[in-house]
């Protein structure tokens, strides 16, 4: 252990080093160094922390998710109301603004600045010390929900600020920065795919995904949501913090926060206008939705002197772009199969031009959202186009006369295997692993490094092998011939020999390692080693009923449920068939244990641990004869805590479940 003294340096060095790349990363989108580094840097500092909690502080990078989820939220008086805006919808109305303005101090001509219109939740971050202490959302304007967990684990917002820069910005240590909580287009689109796995409902846009994931009581949640923040005030004491606009934007930027990239300061209103245009034109390029641009008068003192309505400031206006949405006509509903076996729905329209784009189909995302609309072949609907995302139907505008209701197939349209359906989820899936809508990304998920490790079998490969046609399924790559391997594109013999190799050599790893190599839903690779050691062959394991599978440890009735699924498919028995003629180990030679240590001891994982994964973990007190489990109970004899624990060490203190940190769980394993 080091050294109160010696860690401190450490400790301060890391977080210094760790701030610089989160602001290159998250704000600048300039990293310096890869994922694998940033991490490594990130768990040394919080083994450090671990050794020398005393050390630890609100602003440390490890503190960005801390807690459990909580029971509600304090609401938070603001130091000066978060006001909606007015809006412009022409230029004429824009021009009223402008006139209004101007007559208001009699002046001739004033000074603007434009910024993007963020479509997302705004929030105030309120600072102590240089340290953020409160986040805090508008509400109804004059107070807010307290969010801080939730704002804390959104890495574009500081946690601290350095005091040389406020001592250089002549600020003081307690300041308040307002801004917009944003989803990117990218975000978005990711946090779709994982609820599509997951069979939970789709967020409908990314500023309703935004507001959502801020106001989860479980921030763990708003982390996986990858939210964004930019910054577009900055006050002290409930006042504006500078004479200008302007020089806020400027001060903010160099105190590491997010802000407009694009902002301009405009001289006249003609000025205004061709900032609006040019933006028009250009926004379906940036990263993240805009619906319009924010006009504000640049002197403060002038927007004091303008003040405000009981809603709204007069000194600012939000010029909103025309409504990309229009009617078309349903004529079909189609189902179309993701690579994880969803089944969407699609409707297929009556072209038309969406924002200068022929849009002939939008997706209905789930049958849910069809009997939510009520939409139905015949209709007529309004349809919504987001940015360069797909469009989709906002409501049914007039019926058709001859409508015709869509109704979900009892077969896969791709594979014609039986489709299924769990009760908690809302969507319908085809759970055949050899169904040719998931056929590319099966073959890559079977060849990954931690399944059957083919290491040769790349994106590349996998779509000529498709798209030839030599192969169908994961079965079919063990009966691959050189010669017609070695005349793919970018391949030639001694390449085509290397991947035969490969995937001979693949059919003598694991058990474990097949059973995650199949694709089973929310079957990943602890889930895999706990089944064959359990089941001991596949031949067990696939004619294993629910209740069986539910007496492996860790294995819940989901994923029991999801597993039985999976073999009761026709299809998929003919292949676990084929790969067992293939000649791949279908057993697992069960080790004994190291000693009997840990026998009839059942222990549970919670936080992070400094010196080992959970599954290295959880390997250890199986390789001395103990078990365990991923949920606490009365039976759990020990609840191992690492770093940032979750509700498992609250419901071990309240069973009075023994609790370990990582040091003593190693003097238990004789270390």
């Amino acid at each position: 252990m080091s050294s109160a003294k010696s860690a401190a340096k450490e400790i301060a060095k890391l977080r210094q080093e760790i701030r610089k790349h989160e602001h290159l990363y998250y704000v600048l989108d300039e990293p310096e160094i890869s994922d694998a580094k940033f991490d490594k840097l990130m768990n040394q500092l919080k083994a450090l922390e671990a050794e020398h909690p005393g050390l630890v502080t609100p602003d440390s990078p490890t503190q960005r998710v801390g807690g459990v989820p909580r029971e509600g939220f304090l609401t938070v008086r603001h130091s000066r109301a978060m006001l909606s805006l007015d809006n412009a919808y022409s230029f004429d109305e824009l021009r009223d603004f402008d006139r209004r303005v101007r007559e208001g101090i009699g002046r001739e001509r004033v000074d603007y600045v434009c910024e993007h219109k963020f479509d997302g939740l705004s929030i105030s971050l309120q600072y102590e010390d240089g340290v953020l202490a409160r986040g805090v959302t508008r509400g109804d304007g004059t107070t807010g929900e307290d969010v801080t967990l939730n704002v804390k684990t959104i890495r574009s917002i500081p946690l601290s600020v350095d005091s040389g820069t406020l001592k250089k910005l002549k600020l003081p240590r307690e300041f308040e920065v307002r801004g917009e909580i944003i989803m990117t287009r990218k975000a978005f689109e990711h946090a779709n795919r994982q609820r599509e796995e997951k069979g939970e409902r789709l967020f409908a846009n990314p500023r309703n995904a935004a507001a959502g994931g801020v106001r989860v009581l479980d921030p763990a949640k708003t982390a996986l949501l990858r939210l964004n923040f930019f910054a577009y005030s900055l006050l002290v004491d409930g006042r504006p913090a500078l004479k200008r606009h302007a020089d806020s934007l400027a001060a903010l930027k160099q105190m590491q926060f997010r802000v407009c990239a694009d902002f301009a300061a405009c001289r006249s209103i003609d000025d205004v206008e061709k900032y609006c245009e040019r933006w028009e034109e250009k926004r379906e390029k940036l990263p993240y939705e805009i619906d319009g641009i924010v006009v504000k008068v640049d002197e403060t003192a002038v927007q004091a002197e303008l003040g405000h309505t009981s809603k709204a400031p007069r000194w600012a206006i939000a010029y909103k772009y025309p409504a990309r949405q229009e009617t078309t006509v349903v004529n079909d509903i189609i189902v179309q199969v993701g690579r994880t076996g969803a089944l969407t729905p699609v409707a297929l329209l009556e072209p038309v031009q969406v924002g200068g784009v022929t849009v002939s189909r939008s997706t209905l995302h789930n049958m849910d959202e069809v009997e939510r609309l009520g939409v139905q072949i015949g209709d007529t609907v309004l349809i919504e186009r987001a940015g360069e995302v797909i469009p989709h139907v906002v409501k049914v505008v007039k019926e058709g006369k001859e409508r015709k209701k869509f109704r979900v197939p009892e077969k896969c349209p791709e594979c014609g295997s039986r489709i299924h359906k769990d009760e908690e989820e809302v969507a319908y899936r085809c759970v055949n692993a050899a169904c040719s809508a998931k056929r590319k990304e099966s073959l890559l998920h079977f060849a990954g490094r931690h399944a059957m490790n083919i290491d040769g079998l790349g994106e590349k490969i996998v779509d000529q092998l498709v798209d030839s046609g030599m192969v169908k399924d994961v079965a079919d790559l063990y009966h691959l011939k050189l010669e017609p391997l070695a005349e793919l594109e970018r391949m030639a013999e001694k390449s085509a020999q290397n991947l035969l190799d490969e995937i001979e050599a693949s059919k003598k790893l694991s058990l474990s390692r097949l059973i995650y190599a199949l694709g089973i839903r929310f079957v990943g690779e602890r889930t895999g080693q706990l089944l064959a050691e359990h089941f001991g062959s596949l031949d067990a394991l696939k004619d294993a009923s629910e209740e069986q599978l539910i007496e492996v440890p860790e294995v819940g009735p989901k994923v029991a449920a999801s597993i039985a699924e999976f073999f009761s498919e026709s299809a998929n028995k003919k292949l676990v068939k084929r790969l067992v003629e293939a000649g791949l180990n279908v057993k697992e030679e069960r080790k004994a244990p190291k000693s009997t240590r840990l026998a009839g001891k059942t222990f549970v994982f919670t936080g992070e641990l400094s010196e080992y994964s959970r599954e290295q973990a959880g390997e250890l007190v199986t390789s001395h004869g103990g078990k365990v489990t991923s949920s606490v109970s009365k039976k759990t004899d020990y609840v191992v805590v690492g770093t940032e624990p979750g509700s498992k060490y609250d419901k071990a203190k309240s069973l009075g479940v023994a609790i370990l940190d990582e040091a003593a769980f190693e003097k238990l394993l004789g270390k």
